[in-house]
């Protein structure tokens, strides 16, 4: 095992952080914009490769962004009301309030470490 610090260990953690930040950046209203760019390039400027496939191909990239939207804005209005209710609470621990901008790994090591105090 890398000791903490070290190059792969670091590059595991920015992998990591791209990953997270691809999944929000995929939810937002400009990546709609990307993928409708790409399809009127690729029908400029390769008309005879756009058939049926491509405009399969266009929507299902699409829908999976209208997919991804509706689910990150879902997550943040849950995780906006649960924010709220720890704020609110008096015997709830006030850093998990902002659990939610840590790593997955991060979250699974805390709820671990919760079951094994219960």
């Amino acid at each position: 095992m890398a000791p903490r610090g070290s190059l792969p260990t670091m590059s595991i953690q920015l992998f990591r952080r791209v990953l997270t930040n691809l999944g929000a950046w995929t939810a937002h209203p400009a990546a709609f914009a990307i993928v409708a760019l790409y399809g009127l390039g690729w029908f400029i400027f390769e008309r005879t490769a756009f058939d049926w496939h491509a405009v399969a191909t266009l929507a299902v990239w699409l829908m999976t962004l209208v997919i991804q939207r509706a689910e990150h804005r879902d997550t943040q209005a849950m995780h906006a009301k649960l924010d709220e209710l720890l704020v609110a609470t008096g015997g709830a621990r006030n850093e998990l309030a902002g659990i939610d901008r840590r790593q997955g790994e991060e979250i699974e090591t805390f709820r671990e470490e919760a079951r094994a105090i219960a």
